[in-house]
């Protein structure tokens, strides 16, 4: 048997991966760990018993901080986000296919709010709503700040799709005698619609974990982000563990989701192929 001697790179690549993995999962495992902390448990190691009480104190009266509200918000605002970002980014990736006037432009207008800090366009978003007497809102200018995050993303996946995509498809489908509605409905968009469920990964996950861009945008009702950032500097007892792991496995699932759908989809589309 022939064995490769591993080189100085492979060794650095290895600690850079597990440094990596440890600032990733280090905190998450501390979180999850210390949520199951008895009922006279504290908010730092050593553990005192071993416990659910504290996720079953989340659905009880709390006397600092709205789980329920705060969570329905974050899930309503990130559905709301992820529709109009995927029918956008769509749209945007199909104009894109020909060039037209002033599209550069309109690409870097579209991209340019992803290097700029997200403070400045939360804060920036809340002064024109205030300066036009209009009440900030989670609805609306938050709504309208979480596009300005989500949005590029969708457009360069769409862009990065579309341009992979062969035309050769369509003409296929015209030369058969159908429509330009049916050639999308029935061959182009069977085969985006893996990425398409991406992207509205994208918008609702983006959304769901935003803290900056809401920052200045949420009005007088806070998102979840908002609602557990508020509560670090209130609640001295590990519910707010309990809550920290149950939206990180309410993310994970919401991935999860997603991913059987895109793996559905395509091994549709490969056996209709």
């Amino acid at each position: 048997m022939n064995h490769e001697k591993r080189g100085l790179e492979f060794y650095l690549l290895a600690i850079f991966f597990i440094i990596f993995v440890l600032f990733l999962y280090g905190p998450l495992s501390a979180i999850l760990i210390l949520s199951f902390q008895g009922p006279d448990g504290g908010l730092t190691f050593p553990m005192n018993g071993v416990s659910t009480h504290w996720f079953f104190n989340l659905f009880e009266k709390q006397a600092v901080g709205d789980f329920g509200a705060s969570f329905r918000r974050s899930f309503t605002l990130g559905l709301m986000v992820m529709v109009v970002t995927v029918v956008v980014s769509l749209l945007a990736g199909l104009a894109f296919r020909r060039r037209f006037r002033g599209s550069t432009a309109l690409f870097y207008a579209t991209v340019a709010s992803l290097v700029v800090p997200s403070i400045i366009i939360s804060l920036g978003i809340g002064v024109v709503f205030q300066e036009g007497g209009l009440k900030p809102a989670w609805y609306s200018s938050a709504f309208g700040a979480h596009l300005t995050w989500t949005l590029p993303f969708g457009v360069l996946i769409m862009f990065a799709v579309f341009n992979r995509f062969s035309p050769a498809y369509e003409e296929a489908a015209r030369d058969l005698g159908a429509s330009s509605w049916q050639t999308f409905r029935h061959v182009v968009l069977p085969m985006i619609a893996p990425s398409l469920v991406g992207v509205g990964l994208f918008g609702f996950t983006l959304s769901y974990d935003e803290f900056a861009r809401t920052l200045m945008t949420s009005g007088t009702y806070n998102t979840l982000p908002l609602e557990i950032y508020g509560m670090t500097t209130n609640v001295t007892t590990p519910v707010l563990y309990a809550l920290g792991t149950v939206t990180t496995l309410f993310s994970f699932t919401i991935i999860l989701v997603a991913l059987g759908i895109m793996t559905m989809l395509s091994r549709r589309q490969a056996k209709i192929n």
